[in-house]
């Protein structure tokens, strides 16, 4: 798998150390930026604005609409209202704006993408899409929506076969949409499986790496994204995924390891 297509995007879920992540991300060429409406207790655009503002306009900002302190709501008006909120607390317009996690409220996922979809042809946001962590939920709802510009999921060894098959058929629906992935670790990238798995198995023979930085390398080969969200409050952990997203996939071993999922999957007790 070529390196060429893939880029790493600085996940910001509770902006502790922002500013001197923000700064070493941009001297490591990561240019992408990824947050939400209810990030850091509903306060996340409005404090990267205020110890960040000069930074901002470097990168390109995603952001996800769906949370509210009352729980999560896709009504139409409260997308809007969260969006517009966004862009004044921003500075500026959010490069993509997200449906998050919209399998919570399947029954105003239609109604929802429309309204997206008319606020990036109003120019509140550049591009739009989807963002689920499940997206089983999604493939029962009404499918006529507009086309989606992004589809953002779950991506890495974490994955079990069912949300990958799940993911591909999401994806065939939202006819083939640019397809992001998140949360390689599943927010644990210390945990001690990444130790004790030899993750190097995926990589084309002759590179090397650390845990780290293999598990960033297969998740952009699980399902293969061309951007990966990885949240960190860690300089020395965003430089090391940075390099996991330079090393070369195996795709063989890839397509091995799906196949062999899908046959654990459908072993009965």
């Amino acid at each position: 798998m070529r390196t060429t297509d893939r880029r790493i995007a600085l996940g910001l879920y509770r902006n502790g150390h922002a500013r001197e992540l923000l700064e070493s991300a941009l001297e490591h060429g990561v240019t992408d930026l990824d947050t939400a409406f209810n990030y850091a207790q509903f306060a996340s655009h409005r404090t990267l604005s205020n110890i960040a503002a000069d930074l901002l306009p470097s990168f390109s900002i995603s952001t996800k609409v769906g949370y509210f302190p009352g729980g999560h709501d896709l009504a139409p008006g409260r997308l809007r209202a969260a969006v517009e909120q966004s862009a004044e607390e921003l500075g500026r317009t959010p490069d993509t704006v997200l449906l998050h996690n919209p399998e919570t409220s399947v029954d105003g996922f239609s109604d929802s993408c429309a309204a997206l979809n008319e606020l990036r042809e109003a120019g509140l946001c550049g591009s739009w899409g989807i963002s689920s962590w499940d997206p089983r939920p999604l493939l029962e709802a009404d499918w006529d929506i507009p086309s989606p510009d992004v589809v953002m999921v779950r991506a890495g060894l974490i994955v079990s076969a069912a949300i990958l098959n799940a993911i591909d058929e999401l994806v065939g629906r939202a006819r083939n949409p640019e397809l992001w992935g998140m949360a390689p670790f599943a927010g644990n990238a210390a945990a001690p499986i990444w130790e004790a798995v030899d993750t190097s198995m995926f990589l084309v023979p002759g590179q090397g790496g650390s845990a780290l930085q293999t598990g960033i390398a297969a998740a952009f080969a699980i399902p293969v994204v061309s951007r990966l969200a990885v949240g960190t409050s860690s300089v020395d952990h965003l430089v090391e995924a940075v390099h996991g997203s330079r090393l070369e996939v195996n795709k063989e071993t890839v397509a091995e390891y799906r196949e062999l999922l899908n046959q654990r999957a459908t072993v009965s007790p």
